[in-house]
């Protein structure tokens, strides 16, 4: 700052940055090697290939404890002899191979074999066929049916199984049943309190139909989902090709869909082949044991008749079939891949 004669002061002019003279200009960075930052102390961090096996592992140990451990503890009792008087005495009696011998050798076991082998089978194809028409049905509605149709749905899926066996029960009463009162009213004769519960057979198509109105949603729901992905350009040059819409679900929906009908495929044969508390809520598994599926039979053979060796073992085969069924899809699986 100066002072002029009139004694009015006036400000210098500001020199730029670094220019003004005697002053020092910014440090060069140093030449010597650069310093390596430490992470502060108290905080180390993991190998890269540890934090992924951290992440999973409480699922693995609640997997292990839930799952591992009962199946070996199963595999075991197997091996044993468990009767009502190893139960009282709490002796551990080693029968070997003793308990599946038996069963392979056993008429009943094989027959509850055939008839869980063939209830699968109807169960799986009507749910893949009306679960699959369904989801077309799905993909082709305007917003509002769709959405009332997919509430539906969820509703069916949603209700629990021993509500919806009391219900399907209560269609099928011997007295009191719409069942029998539609089929009167159609005009057929000898429904005058009939028993849909008279026999097996009759018994697992009530059960079949409970499990394939239980098990449709999941399928169609899957479908309509998937069918979103399939690109509309595919479906104009099949109509432009002058396809029908029979060739148009195998040429352009089969196709592109292969996976999701493989793996829904898979999962309800697992699902209808382990189902247990439609079959034994319906009716025991009777008459007779009539109605008995492979899980059914493991447990009357257990809780019912106390042979807890033997419905061991009964459990293991059914995995063992779970199982190879199991190898045959990742074969599919596998040589899929390899097409593709």
């Amino acid at each position: 700052m100066t002072v002029d004669s009139q004694g009015t002061a006036t400000a210098a002019p500001v020199d730029a940055p670094g220019r003004a003279a005697g002053k020092s200009k910014t440090p060069p960075p140093p030449s010597g090697p650069k310093e390596v930052l430490q992470p502060p102390r108290g905080r180390r961090s993991l190998p890269g290939g540890l934090l992924p096996y951290l992440l999973v592992a409480p699922a693995l140990l609640s997997m292990a404890v839930l799952l591992l451990y009962p199946l070996i503890r199963n595999v075991v009792l197997s091996f044993q002899q468990v009767n009502k008087r190893e139960m009282i005495t709490r002796e551990t009696v080693w029968i070997g191979f003793e308990n599946y011998t038996k069963l392979l050798g056993d008429a009943d076991f094989w027959g509850v074999v055939v008839r869980s082998v063939g209830f699968t089978a109807a169960n799986v194809a009507l749910i893949m066929l009306l679960g699959t028409l369904i989801g077309l049905l799905l993909n082709r509605l305007g917003k509002k049916m769709r959405l009332v149709l997919s509430l539906a749905l969820m509703f069916a899926w949603a209700m629990p199984i021993v509500a919806s066996v009391t219900v399907f029960r209560w269609l099928f009463d011997e007295q009191f049943g719409v069942v029998n009162w539609l089929m009167r009213t159609l005009g057929f004769a000898g429904y005058e309190q009939h028993n849909w519960f008279e026999t097996g057979f009759s018994t697992l198509v009530i059960v079949m139909i409970l499990l394939v109105w239980g098990s449709i949603p999941f399928v169609a729901l899957n479908m309509y989902a998937g069918l979103t992905t399939v690109g509309t350009e595919l479906y104009e040059a099949a109509r432009m090709d002058g396809a029908s819409g029979w060739r148009t679900f195998w040429s352009v929906v089969f196709p592109n869909l292969k996976p999701f009908f493989m793996i829904t495929t898979f999962l309800e044969v697992i699902w209808i082949f382990k189902a247990f508390a439609q079959v034994y809520a319906m009716n025991l598994g009777g008459p007779d044991r009539g109605s008995e599926t492979l899980p059914v039979y493991a447990y009357i053979e257990g809780l019912g008749q106390q042979h807890y060796g033997l419905a061991a073992a009964i459990s293991i085969l059914t995995i063992l079939m779970l199982i190879a069924a199991m190898s045959f899809y990742f074969r599919l699986i596998l040589k899929q891949e390899d097409e593709s």
